[in-house]
């Protein structure tokens, strides 16, 4: 074994012991005397982070945490809407921000219970070995878009926004409306990555985690979509004591750099 890869080892396992003790840190103020089985359901920007963060958590507060994943909007079977319309019963939902506000509205999240966890920017990738697009201007954006074979895109909040401003802001909606393709139940980069797409856009955060891809970076500032990844508590929840806490630790400081390393801008300030 190399020196990096011993050092990065070794910094790996301090961070992931600091974060522990901050967990710990945490819980000690819960008063909950017995732990709690808590159900979670999450769109996809929050999930690398997630699935580091929970592990740790319910090693330091013994409850146990169930999670279903879906789409923050839109009708697939498996998004989140879908699923709260069929009566799945969740604790938390964490999910795109103007979505949770919608389900605040719709009277199925607690009103006030929103907590910001992350922010999320847009981003793009391909096959590991193909060719890398230049998409660091405007301009270069437009051209990538009109050159490439075939385009994935989501079927949650950053695909909502390429398809309905970003491509026709650039002046290419036309161009691209055979090639483009909305993806449903599954990440686009899975679609890149057997080969189905050239070049597909998600949440920074969703491409990252595939090693068979190359990421080729965020779209430009100019034409760029910030949003907060935010969790809340459902309504009817039978644990929202225990939710209102894990809450709490996924948008604390001791979660930040875990999901600053997942490709997110933590709202939390780590120390």
């Amino acid at each position: 074994m190399s020196f990096i890869q011993t050092s990065v080892q070794r910094t790996l396992r301090k961070v992931s012991r600091r974060v522990l003790l901050a967990a710990s840190l945490l819980l000690c103020i819960h008063h909950a005397s017995t732990a709690a089985d808590l159900n979670v359901i999450s769109s996809g920007g929050f999930t690398a982070a997630y699935q580091q963060l929970v592990p740790l958590y319910e090693q330091a507060s013994q409850h146990k945490v169930t999670t279903a994943y879906g789409a923050s909007i839109g009708n697939a079977p498996d998004s989140i809407p879908s699923r709260l319309a069929r009566g799945e019963q969740f604790d938390i939902v964490i999910l795109a921000d103007s979505a949770l506000d919608d389900l605040i509205k719709q009277g199925k999240v607690e009103p006030g219970s929103r907590v910001d966890l992350a922010r999320s920017i847009i981003g793009m990738s391909v096959r590991k070995g193909t060719p890398k697009p230049d998409i660091s201007t405007v301009a270069a954006l437009r051209q990538t878009l009109l050159d490439a074979k075939s385009i994935a895109y989501s079927a949650s909040a950053s695909g909502t926004y390429l398809s309905t401003e970003l491509f026709q802001r650039l002046g290419v909606a036309e161009q691209v409306k055979d090639k483009a393709k909305k993806i449903f139940s599954e990440r686009v980069g899975t679609v890149v990555e057997r080969g189905d797409a050239e070049i597909g856009f998600q949440q920074v955060s969703e491409l990252l985690p595939f090693k068979n891809l190359d990421f080729v970076g965020p779209l430009p500032q100019e034409v760029q979509q910030t949003i907060f990844f935010s969790a809340g508590v459902m309504v009817g929840a039978k644990q929202p004591e225990a939710a209102r806490h894990l809450i709490r630790y996924l948008a604390s400081p001791a979660a930040a750099a875990t999901v600053r390393r997942t490709g997110m801008d933590p709202v939390a300030v780590a120390p």
